[in-house]
Formats: C-alpha cells, sequence, structure tokens
C-alpha cells in the first residue's frame, strides 16, 4: 500500500487492474481509518493528549496517500486514451 510506483511504465492492462485493486481496497481503508479516527476520540475523552493528533494525522495520511494514487492511476489512463 505504501509502495510508489512508476504508473507511466505500466501497460494499459496493469494499469486497468490496479485500478480495481485500489478501488476494491476503499472500503477496507475507509474502514481502518473509522477505526483509527474512533481509537483517537476515545483517546481525546479519556486524556489521550499528544496519541490523538498522532492517531489523527495517522489516518489523514493514509487516506491522503490512497487518493494520491488512484487520481494518478485514472490521470494515466485518461492520458493514454487520449493519446490512442
Amino acid at each position: 500500500m505504501f509502495s510508489s510506483k512508476d504508473y507511466s511504465k505500466m501497460t494499459l492492462e496493469e494499469l486497468v487492474l490496479e485500478e480495481k485493486k485500489l478501488k476494491s481496497q476503499k472500503t477496507t481503508i475507509a474502514v481502518f481509518i473509522g477505526f483509527v479516527v474512533g481509537i483517537a476520540v476515545w483517546s481525546a475523552t479519556h486524556k489521550g493528549g499528544f496519541l490523538t493528533f498522532i492517531l489523527l494525522i495517522f489516518a489523514f495520511l493514509i487516506g491522503s496517500r490512497h487518493s494520491k494514487n488512484l487520481k494518478a492511476i485514472q490521470a494515466e489512463i485518461s492520458g493514454r486514451d487520449t493519446v490512442s
């Protein structure tokens, strides 16, 4: 999940498979982020302090990385569709 791939070197079929994989992981990522945010809220209500901010930043980073990867794949696919 945290590996950065060079999408420009992948074939169109590989890009489509990667996009499907990321789209299927969307629900799993959302559940995980919800779990982490839930722990952060619990931590905030039980005087967790610093742990709350770390968990919220962690959840944000996971969500933004997933979103960036999906957008990069979709941009590469649409770029190849317009060239062909």
